[in-house]
């Protein structure tokens, strides 16, 4: 593949994927704002977050199969029309309940983006540059922490909190034009693929029975959802506990999200020497060990603003090597069920960060010590996770043989 076309279509897959982070992140620096113009107080107001989650999570169920049986492009464009219209109407909701609503709707919509970039990998590249493919696509996915929340700082002190919604239609129109004109169309559509429930559960058990997908999908889901804890506690915690400004925070977590892209891009070099199993059980190690130290930091009061920014910054290292490797390794054993695959993945990670939102929020005490400490624990459970399946897929090839059964690459 010729490096311009391969520069396009990351560019593309990128964009898509961005949909969701760009709607999660742009809007954080604005929930002071949201709080006040509603009438309830912040941790009510990261619930509006858990809603966007839980939606990306369902929506994903279905769109799955649908990119499996129409093709790419149709299930797309449905997907990001009804995200247009559903952050049209985020803009204007006038409580906290419509806001709610309209925020799952919107996750509804957008999340068509995550599957189809994820099944267009499998279409487009090689399997041999999957994981590579994953690792540029982060790249650009990273780049959104890093300028949404600076630019939904700015914006929201400008304009109010209803442009950030307005803004997020119109990139998103812009991206379904690129999608439109430039991306090709990958797998065509498959008429035997039916899409009865009895045909698509049927299609997810397939998925799920493959041990390698299921070991992946859930570790990795668990583990990255220490992302998701960051996301919901920081506004409160940089906001309300080190009285930063909203621009102020804005930069610091693109400070933080630099991390990504730094470990995303490092692990092009890495996968050269490492194969992505290694990769994503040491990188799941390193975070465990500075999680440790990040907990015991705050629980000691040791750490000012500057000291705490440095940690989690040196913990989300960790994450652009298990997303994408663990991606690769939960995708590699399919071929006809990808988009099944694909978005059953994303639903696991969407779903457990929906539900860690929640603990963050229900756990909310005033301190920094809720947001680190499950943000530690997504990883000691990942790691966990992994060891456990390796010792379990050990002794359970020492007391058969199986001939037929696909190895799991731990």
């Amino acid at each position: 593949m010729k490096r311009n076309r391969y520069i396009l279509l990351i560019l593309i897959l990128g964009s898509l994927s961005t949909i969701s982070p760009f709607s999660i992140d742009m809007y954080l620096p604005g929930f002071p704002a949201i709080a006040d113009e509603l009438g309830v107080p912040i941790s009510q107001v990261q619930l509006s977050l858990t809603a966007y989650l839980l939606g990306i999570g369902f929506g994903q169920l279905f769109y799955g199969p649908m990119l499996d049986r129409f093709g790419r492009k149709k299930p797309l464009y449905v997907g990001m029309v009804i995200y247009i219209i559903s952050s049209i109407m985020c803009a204007f909701s006038t409580s906290l309940e419509s806001l709610i609503a309209m925020r799952f709707l919107q996750a509804l919509g957008g999340c068509v983006g995550m599957v189809a970039a994820q099944a267009f990998v499998r279409d487009l590249f090689p399997m041999r540059k999957t994981a590579q493919a994953f690792s540029s696509i982060i790249l650009v996915i990273a780049v959104s922490p890093m300028i949404a929340p600076a630019v939904g700082g700015y914006i929201t002190v400008a304009f109010g909190r209803a442009s950030v919604f307005l803004i997020l239609a119109l990139l998103t129109l812009l991206i379904l034009a690129a999608t439109y004109l430039l991306l090709p169309e990958g797998k065509k559509a498959d008429p035997s693929i039916s899409l009865k429930p009895k045909a698509i559960v049927s299609n997810f058990l397939l998925v799920l029975k493959q041990p390698q997908f299921s070991i992946y999908a859930v570790a990795s889901g668990i583990a990255t959802s220490a992302s998701f804890a960051y996301i919901a506690a920081s506004a409160d915690v940089f906001l309300n506990l080190y009285h930063t400004t909203e621009r102020q925070y804005g930069w610091i977590f693109a400070f933080i999200a630099s991390g990504l892209i730094g470990s995303a891009q490092f692990n092009h070099f890495l996968l050269k020497k490492y194969t992505s199993q290694q990769l994503v059980k040491y990188a799941l190690a390193y975070q465990t060990i500075t999680g440790l130290v990040l907990v015991a930091g705050v629980w000691l009061d040791g750490f000012d603003i500057v000291s705490l920014t440095v940690m989690i910054f040196l913990f989300v290292l960790g994450q652009g090597l298990t997303g994408p490797n663990s991606s690769a390794l939960a995708l590699a054993p399919f071929s006809k069920h990808v988009g099944s695959a694909a978005s059953l993945l994303g639903s696991f990670r969407m779903l457990i960060g929906g539900v860690i939102t929640v603990w963050v929020s229900a756990w909310h005490d005033g301190s920094a010590l809720p947001m680190v400490v499950v943000m530690w624990l997504c990883v000691l459970s990942g790691i966990v996770i992994l060891g456990l399946a390796k010792v379990t897929i050990r002794h359970r090839a020492r007391r058969l043989v199986l001939k037929d059964e696909p190895s799991v690459l731990l």
